[in-house]
């Protein structure tokens, strides 16, 4: 890992995902978590002001870029609930099978190297009855669009630690063995339209 990687990246990315028209679509779905979570690409810790402190118990923070657990260092400090991070040594959640009530994923399927072992150890530890939240970027329904989305997708993954434009976020999912409960779609306001057209609800494991 290169200096870009583990000093520029992280603070490009820490803006991006903090832009107002993104807290918007965290707002849409990381109130619903309840019980234990598990929060998937936690990032620089953008979605702890969201969470119900009514409803959530405590948060396992799974992200394994140390720059942007050094750059979420302020958010878990002015937050009041309990964060565990967890890196990730392999392809397994180092977590118990069971352990979670609710998973949590929002713009981070998109980097995923490996999107179907990551999506099969989510449904792992999930509790019987939990649910995997998601809000994602991915392939947009327009064709001019998508033409960009794959143009541009090669060069995008470089510069963005991997991320790709082009995901088809529902089909990913439901490849993982879960069912797609709710889903909604739309572009985020404002900015790049390549880079803005996301998904978002709640599945449950089959």
């Amino acid at each position: 890992m290169g200096f870009y990687d583990r000093h520029i990246l992280p603070h490009l990315i820490h803006i991006a995902c903090g832009t107002p028209p993104i807290k918007e679509r965290r707002r849409l779905v990381v109130p619903f978590a309840k019980g234990r979570v598990l929060e998937i690409g936690m990032g620089s810790g953008h979605n702890l002001i969201h969470y119900d402190q009514d409803q959530v118990e405590m948060i396992w923070g799974l992200e394994p870029s140390l720059g942007m657990r050094k750059k979420a260092a302020g958010n878990v400090a002015a937050s009041s609930f309990e964060v565990t991070w967890l890196d990730l040594p392999s392809e397994t959640i180092p977590l118990e099978s069971n352990s979670a009530d609710t998973v949590v994923l929002t713009f981070t399927l998109c980097t995923i190297p490996d999107w179907q072992v990551a999506l099969d150890e989510m449904r792992r530890v999930l509790k019987p009855g939990g649910q995997l939240l998601f809000c994602e970027h991915g392939v947009a329904p327009d064709e001019n669009v998508r033409r960009w989305q794959d143009r541009l997708n090669p060069f995008w993954q470089k510069m963005a630690g991997g991320c790709q434009l082009n995901r088809a976020i529902p089909t990913l999912i439901e490849a993982g063995g879960f069912r797609i409960d709710s889903l909604d779609t739309g572009y985020v306001r404002g900015g790049p339209r390549f880079a803005g057209f996301t998904y978002w609800g709640n599945a449950t494991p089959r």
